[in-house]
């Protein structure tokens, strides 16, 4: 297959497409509105289903129903678009129906901007809506990783019953790249769906699924078997990228976008002689655990980089467990931070190495406000 020229959100629609999705239900909203408009052209041309729906909580509510006649469905949307379908996603989650959710974010909290940001770290990776579960959430930081993560999504939540997340921002889905297409696979016979899905009872004795257990008990054990499902996906499905890390006393931790700039501060950084390297959390669940309680133990010091106020830094703190020191920097609102900004903070923490205490002017977090204009 050619690469060719292609927007991060059409991209990912078509990569849905040629994965085998037969129904997407959206809401528009920026900046991810380009796949939806690709997906009203396409799907309608190949005989699948697209409903553009009231709501976002309509349109979430339609891919619960979708899946769980066991065909590849999926919606995209942005933060508060993403917002509004907890409630649909923690039936999902409960029902143990597959689906795959693209959300690529933008600044907040409320309606925000429509600039890119990472703020809802939290509300994917932590599970968002209400209950004990989890969602299989991919970071991409380029045009052709997302493509390759959203075809990915669907083996993913189908191998385990779950929702799949692919987790983006504004810039990846405005970003043009060089990327190439997978190509099209067929779409799944109807006897060839799962023995789960509901395709009609004729011949076989009806089924029903639900996410209701009126007994506690009952419900206790359902949750014992979602944790199980969960250590399963943790054991097997971690992925990561290491970058210039090999004899590195600093590493930057950072995902998505931030990782991307991050690269560019990396090189400026160790023109300058300052030996620093790069961890890419590419499932931020599965979270890449035991390979950053490893690091922790190979570098001086750790820098997380996010566009938001400090999320996954979080998960870096109670990984690491204060073996090695953590400090944040963030740029909130939609502002993507400069690679020279990480850069500055990078020699900071050197210099506190060097020095063997923080500097006055050094607080273990720096933020959007602390940041010189």
């Amino acid at each position: 297959m050619a690469r060719e020229l292609l927007k991060g959100n059409v991209a990912f629609a078509e990569a849905a497409i040629r994965a085998g999705c037969e129904a997407y239900f959206g809401y528009p909203i920026t900046p991810q509105t380009e796949a939806l408009e690709h997906m009203a052209k396409r799907m309608p041309e190949l005989g699948r289903a697209f409903v553009q729906a009231e709501s976002e909580v309509a349109a979430i509510n339609m891919v619960y129903g979708a899946a769980t006649a066991g065909v590849r469905v999926m919606t995209s949307s942005s933060s508060p678009g993403v917002s509004l379908m907890m409630e649909g996603i923690s039936y999902i989650a409960g029902s143990e129906v597959p689906a795959v959710l693209v959300d690529i974010m933008r600044g907040g909290p409320g309606l925000g901007n429509i600039a890119p940001a990472q703020s809802d770290y939290n509300q994917m990776v932590k599970g968002g809506g209400h209950g004990d579960f989890r969602m299989i959430v991919l970071a991409p930081a380029t045009v052709q990783e997302l493509i390759d993560l959203t075809v990915d999504a669907f083996d993913l939540a189908e191998r385990y019953r779950c929702m799949a997340v692919i987790l983006a921002d504004g810039s990846l889905g405005q970003m043009m790249e060089p990327a190439e297409l997978p190509p099209m696979q067929s779409l799944r016979p109807r006897e060839e769906r799962p023995t789960w899905a509901l395709t009609g009872a004729k011949g076989r004795d009806p089924q029903t699924i639900s996410s209701i257990h009126l007994i506690p008990e009952e419900e206790e054990a359902f949750n014992t078997e979602l944790q199980a499902k969960y250590a399963t996906i943790e054991a097997n499905e971690v992925r990561f990228e290491e970058h210039e890390l090999d004899g590195a006393r600093i590493a930057v931790v950072a995902f998505g976008t931030s990782a991307r700039l991050s690269k560019t501060a990396i090189a400026q950084a160790r023109a300058e002689s300052i030996p620093v390297g790069l961890l890419r959390p590419i499932t931020l669940y599965p979270f890449p655990q035991e390979r950053l309680r490893r690091l922790a133990d190979e570098v001086d010091a750790i820098l997380v980089v996010e566009m938001n106020a400090g999320q996954m830094v979080e998960d870096v703190e109670r990984v690491t467990q204060g073996r090695v020191p953590v400090r944040f920097f963030g740029r909130t609102g939609g502002v993507v931070p400069m690679p020279e900004e990480v850069v500055d903070a990078v020699r900071t923490l050197h210099d506190e190495l060097l020095t063997g205490a923080p500097k006055p002017d050094a607080a273990p977090r720096t933020t959007a406000e602390e940041v010189p204009a």
